[in-house]
């Protein structure tokens, strides 16, 4: 999608005119409809192994961070998800690092993407301490949704040069 803030915008102007936009949390919405996501646009088709992996792992990621909005009232289920998003960043950047080495062309830009998903994973982290502090769930919906976000310009990127 090349202005994904288009079709925010749009649908919060649709809420608005329709008087609902105080009772609809649109990036609560946009964290939950990752989990039923079945795009291939951001899909590597390379079939090779290192690709394959990095589908799976970008994939597996997106899912998790979608169960937030479900897990984050449940103390004990959401820790456990904060465990599994954080192996699955480590996987993605695993399986990032290993593609790397086969990309000759668009190499830098990739880097410079991982540079910028480990950006917005500290931020997440950060994110979600201060939500164990002062219970801003609005915070963490909007954190998971920048790491969704940055997740598809990885695979973006990887798309690009293949």
């Amino acid at each position: 999608m090349q202005h994904p803030g288009l079709i925010y915008d749009l649908i919060k102007g649709i809420l608005r005119r329709a008087e609902v936009e105080d009772r609809v949390n649109m990036t609560e919405c946009l964290l939950r409809l990752e989990a039923s996501n079945n795009s291939a646009a951001y899909e590597i088709p390379r079939p090779d192994e290192p690709f394959q992996n990095l589908n799976m792992c970008a994939n597996s990621l997106k899912k998790i961070l979608s169960r937030i909005p479900d897990e984050i009232y449940d103390r004990k289920k959401f820790l456990e998800t904060i465990k599994d998003i954080a192996s699955a960043i480590k996987d993605l950047l695993d399986a990032v690092n290993q593609v790397v080495t086969l990309m000759s062309t668009s190499r830098q830009a990739l880097e410079l993407r991982k540079r910028e998903f480990v950006k917005y994973s500290k931020r997440f982290s950060t994110t979600l301490k201060d939500f164990f502090k002062e219970n801003v769930k609005q915070d963490v919906f909007n954190s998971a949704n920048h790491l969704i976000n940055q997740t598809n310009m990885i695979m973006k990127t990887v798309i690009d040069a293949c």
